[in-house]
């Protein structure tokens, strides 16, 4: 193939890429930009019945082939089980995108314990074991690119979203430290994807203490516009891209102008982030990855997720 007559065009080749979190959201909008660029994609997630979905998505997309592995990440043994079966099914991996995570509404009083911890621990130390494994592979490999999503929220602090803050404050330093520690390793790159507000199911899969169904406050990106920063990443790899117009604003708002960002925060999140509709109180999709929070749980309901 020539690109004008004279200059041979060389042709991307085929990649092995893993990503965990792939059953819905960015997760899946990623999975679904690497398929139709005829890779091979490893699709994790918690939701057996969901990532079979996804993967009849990519199939159908053109991917080179679609493997499934349901995986916590929580657990460590099977984040090795995963990528050992994307080693054995597809040779050396070159993308790891990171884009698991649940989220939880409610004071850090109000939030229990087992959620708050769950939230958290998924962000922190599920990214920490899933780097625990393949960084190693990566550098005995020479190359490899970790794709980290975190968010706008890994930078500033909003009331009434503790334990998601918490976790994502966490998974941002950690990424920072990762970048660190791989600078000597050549060709291998860890990347943080930053979006914004993105319309994805896990506000309304959230775990819920406030009584209101949360929402993604505006401005808000679609999923497909945080997979293409992904896709950037996985191509020119960069320490960071933030996804969103408002992002910067935000950021500088909570720097520069603290006490403002203070008196504003709480009233713009009840007033934008959260919907008129009632939920709750619910665990959501925290321990339950099929679990879907219905409007004004029975009181069964509500004692169980206390």
């Amino acid at each position: 193939m020539t690109g004008n007559g004279t200059e041979p065009v060389r042709e991307r080749a085929v990649a092995t890429v893993v990503v965990i979190g792939a059953s819905s959201g960015i997760g899946r909008a990623s999975a679904h930009r690497f398929a139709e660029r005829g890779d091979r994609v490893v699709l994790a997630s918690r939701s057996e019945e969901k990532l079979a979905r996804v993967a009849e998505e990519c199939r159908d997309l053109g991917a080179a082939d679609v493997t499934v592995v349901v995986t916590d990440v929580l657990d460590q043994s099977a984040v090795d089980a995963l990528v050992i079966t994307a080693l054995a099914e597809h040779g050396p991996i070159d993308v790891v995108v990171f884009s698991a995570g649940v989220m939880a509404y409610g004071s850090v009083d109000a939030v229990p314990a087992d959620v708050f911890t769950r939230v958290v621990d998924t962000a922190v130390h599920g990214t920490a074991n899933v780097a625990r494994t393949i960084l190693p592979i990566f550098r005995d490999q020479g190359a490899g690119t970790f794709i980290v999503i975190t968010s706008i929220l890994a930078t500033v602090p909003l009331p009434e979203m503790g334990a998601y803050i918490t976790g994502k404050w966490g998974q941002l330093g950690l990424a920072r430290i990762l970048q660190l520690e791989t600078r000597d390793d050549p060709g291998v790159e860890v990347c943080t994807v930053s979006p914004g507000a993105v319309d994805t199911p896990i506000y309304r899969a959230a775990a819920n203490f406030v009584g209101r169904v949360g929402q993604p406050p505006p401005p808000v990106a679609s999923a497909e516009q945080v997979a293409d920063a992904v896709i950037r990443c996985a191509d020119r790899p960069r320490k960071n891209i933030s996804v969103g117009p408002t992002n910067r604003l935000i950021t500088a708002g909570f720097r520069l102008l603290p006490p403002i960002y203070d008196a504003l925060a709480g009233p713009l999140l009840r007033l934008v982030a959260l919907a008129d509709e009632r939920v709750g109180p619910t665990n959501g999709n925290v321990f339950d990855p099929d679990a879907t929070p219905s409007p004004e749980a029975p009181l069964a309901e509500r004692a169980a997720a206390r």
